[in-house]
């Protein structure tokens, strides 16, 4: 066997190949001598048909399973003697396969395109800079967190005497019924709560629902605006039925003193002390925001400065990922992904491309990183990230393991943390310095971008004519 390397690029090589008649002639001879001793021709007793008889009868059968015996072999020797580890299945290319002659009589030629990992270079890291700029905390923002609480210590008392009004929380079991399929599957939603004028509600639930009491029904029908939020509910007429389980107003707590000494948390016996608290964690969070802006600003410099070619394999298989989390994204909102055009998929994955290479690029670049620090990941610190996965999913950190081995995931774990270090090293060895907070122009050009595409994948889209019942009930 005879084998020539051309690199075509750094990740993408060639190999020319020729497999001689000697191992061509072996292998002719083992096969025939397998059809020879199991061939059933006319004219001859089984397995004792002339050998020449056998190679003309079953000529295709025989020439392709020498070549499928004697073709990877060849191609895994040229692949080791050139020092090559292909990323992917090689690409085969048989010359002149109609005419190919595999009984020994004359070499066979044959070339394999292979994809490989570049040569990453080792990025100069210590050099970068970056301004870290935390965002002021605004006492609006401490109003609205206090408010969120208050919100959440609401309770619903039980209003007696009159009949609903504006501003009352009426619960109600529904089941509602599409105008135009009234045998349908309906919309049903037990213990709906309905703020009567509140404006996220639509306007003829609160003129329907204003004046009804507990243990009364009511018939009414609601017809959507064509532009109405709820896809599956936009442009449709809907017949609903609303049994009333109770009337209630929210009584809020009021923000004082007193209230405050009401949470019995340590530490807090005024107001005043519960809003510098909350102003603490807000700053808190906000240098958080602000060290993750410095390392995506660092991770970003370290792309752009070291340039390499990044195989497509790893692109394309990126590139899929990033498009699957984007379906899911698009089913969760109520698109229909069945129901977009061809031509448009493929524009959503070449939008993708271009965020998939950058992850790649930065995924190599930081592996590159981690092995100049001498990062690694003890066992201890995939113990401790388990006991931090479980605490935020409310569950024990043995079932957080089981399901990370039962899904393969420990070793994506392990190598997230492996990132997380390469990360911080970097920024570590980088120029940081802090700066005043500058509001943005504008959003993050990205994120601008992923948010246009999906508003044009709903408009390419029809909107489904059933969602869940529940949900359709609450966007009602």
């Amino acid at each position: 066997m005879k084998s020539q390397l051309t690199d075509h690029t750094e990740t993408k090589k060639e190999l020319k190949i020729e497999i001689d008649p000697a191992t061509l002639k072996e292998a002719y001879g083992r096969v025939s001598a397998k059809y020879a001793r199991g061939a059933s021709v006319p004219g001859f007793r089984k397995g004792n048909a002339p050998l020449d008889v056998v190679r003309l009868r079953f000529r295709d059968e025989i020439k392709n399973e020498v070549l499928q015996q004697v073709v990877p072999e060849a191609i895994s020797e040229a692949i080791e003697e050139h020092d090559l580890h292909p990323l992917t299945e090689p690409q085969l290319h048989l010359e002149d396969h109609e005419n190919i002659k595999v009984n020994g009589s004359q070499p066979v030629s044959l070339h394999v395109h292979i994809e490989v990992m570049p040569e990453i270079p080792n990025p100069k890291y210590d050099v970068l800079e970056a301004t870290r700029r935390v965002r002021p905390v605004d006492e609006s923002e401490i109003d609205k967190v206090i408010d969120q609480r208050i919100e959440r210590e609401a309770a619903l008392i039980p209003v007696e005497g009159r009949p609903s009004q504006v501003g009352d929380t009426v619960i109600v079991d529904l089941v509602g019924k599409f105008d135009d399929d009234p045998n349908g599957m309906p919309i049903t939603a037990d213990d709906l709560e309905v703020v009567l004028g509140d404006g996220n509600i639509e306007k003829d639930f609160t003129e329907n629902l204003v004046g009804v009491s507990e243990d009364e029904e009511k018939d009414f029908t609601v017809t959507y605006a064509e532009d109405f939020s709820s896809e599956a509910l936009a442009g449709k007429t809907v017949h609903y039925h609303a049994k009333v389980k109770s009337v209630g107003v929210l009584e809020k707590p009021e923000a004082n003193d007193e209230w405050v000494q009401s949470l019995d948390e340590e530490g807090l016996n005024s107001l005043s002390d519960l809003r510098n608290q909350v102003r603490s964690d807000l700053e808190t969070y906000a240098k958080s925001e602000a060290d993750a802006r410095v390392r995506n600003v660092l991770v970003e410099k370290m792309i752009k400065e070291n340039a390499f070619e990044v195989p497509d394999a790893l692109i394309n298989n990126q590139t899929r990922n990033l498009v699957n989390d984007f379906a899911q994204d698009m089913q969760q909102r109520g698109v229909d992904l069945n129901k977009v055009d061809d031509s448009f998929a493929q524009m959503v994955f070449s939008n993708m491309r271009t965020q998939a290479e950058r992850d790649v690029r930065g995924a190599l670049l930081l592996e590159k990183v981690a092995e100049l620090e001498g990062v690694s990941v003890s066992d201890e610190e995939v113990d401790d990230e388990i006991e931090n996965l479980a605490r935020y999913h409310h569950t024990s950190a043995e079932e957080v393991r089981g399901m990370l081995e039962k899904q393969r995931g420990l070793d994506n774990l392990r190598n997230n943390l492996r990132t997380r270090k390469a990360i911080e090293a970097l920024a570590a060895k980088a120029k940081i310095v802090d700066g005043e907070w500058e509001e943005p122009e504008q959003p993050n050009s990205e994120d601008v971008e992923k948010e246009e595409v999906k508003e044009e994948v709903k408009e390419e889209s029809k909107p489904k004519k059933k969602a869940s019942a529940k949900k359709e009930a609450k966007n009602a």
